[in-house]
C-alpha cells in the first residue's frame, strides 16, 4: 500500500489556495496529513477514544468553514492544533459527568528484566500525570511529547509565551512532588 507523501509548508500553501479556488477535494489531504495528531491532541483532554474521534472531526470540520479566515502567519497545523484544542475542551466541558471506562480498570502486568523496570516508571509517571489539571498535562505533553516549541504551544493554547513557560514549569515541579508521592506509596505497599 502507498502512502502519501507528507505535505510540506510550501505544498501546504498551494493546497489551501486550490481549497479556497473552490476545489474542496484538496482538503482530504490536509486531513490525511493531520487526522493523527489531532487525534492525539483530542485524545490527551478527553482520554476517550470515540469523544477523541468526534472532537478530532469536528474541528476538520471548523476548520474548513474557517479556511478564509487563516492568515499563514503561523503553520497551518499550529493553527488547526488550537481548533482541536478548544473543541476537546469545550466538549469536555459539557461532558462533565465521566465514567471511568473499563480499559482504564485493567492494570495491564509489565514483562520481565529491564521492561519490568521501564513499565514501572511509565505507570509513575502516567499517575503523576493524572493529577495535574488539563492545560498542564497537555502543555507538557505538547512540549516533551510532541516537541511543539513554547511559541506554537502558546499560540495553540491561545496563551502568551510566559505564560506558557511558567506552566510548563511549574507542572515539572508539580510532577517531581506527585512522584515523590506515589513512590513513597508504593514503597510503603512493598
Amino acid at each position: 500500500m502507498r502512502q502519501s507523501p507528507v505535505i510540506n509548508q510550501k505544498n501546504e500553501e498551494a493546497i489551501i489556495d486550490q481549497i479556497l479556488g473552490g476545489d474542496s477535494q484538496c482538503y482530504a489531504k490536509l486531513v490525511n496529513n493531520y487526522k493523527s495528531y489531532a487525534y492525539t491532541i483530542a485524545y490527551k483532554i478527553l482520554e476517550h477514544r470515540l469523544e477523541a474521534e468526534e472532537a478530532a472531526q469536528d474541528s476538520f470540520i471548523k476548520a474548513f468553514h474557517h479556511l478564509k479566515d487563516f492568515n499563514r502567519q503561523s503553520k497551518f497545523s499550529t493553527w488547526l492544533y488550537r481548533i482541536v484544542f478548544n473543541t476537546a475542551i469545550s466538549q469536555k466541558r459539557k461532558n462533565r459527568q465521566q465514567f471511568q471506562s473499563i480499559e482504564k480498570s485493567i492494570i495491564e502486568h509489565p514483562q520481565q528484566g529491564d521492561s519490568l523496570e521501564r513499565n514501572d516508571k511509565e505507570i509513575f509517571v502516567a499517575q503523576a500525570l493524572t493529577r495535574l489539571n488539563e492545560i498542564d498535562r497537555l502543555s507538557l505533553q505538547l512540549f516533551y511529547i510532541k516537541e511543539f516549541s513554547i511559541e506554537e504551544i502558546a499560540e495553540m493554547m491561545d496563551q502568551n509565551i510566559t505564560t506558557v513557560k511558567v506552566r510548563i514549569h511549574r507542572a515539572r515541579l508539580k510532577i517531581a512532588e506527585e512522584l515523590k508521592k506515589i513512590l513513597k506509596e508504593e514503597a510503603l505497599t512493598l
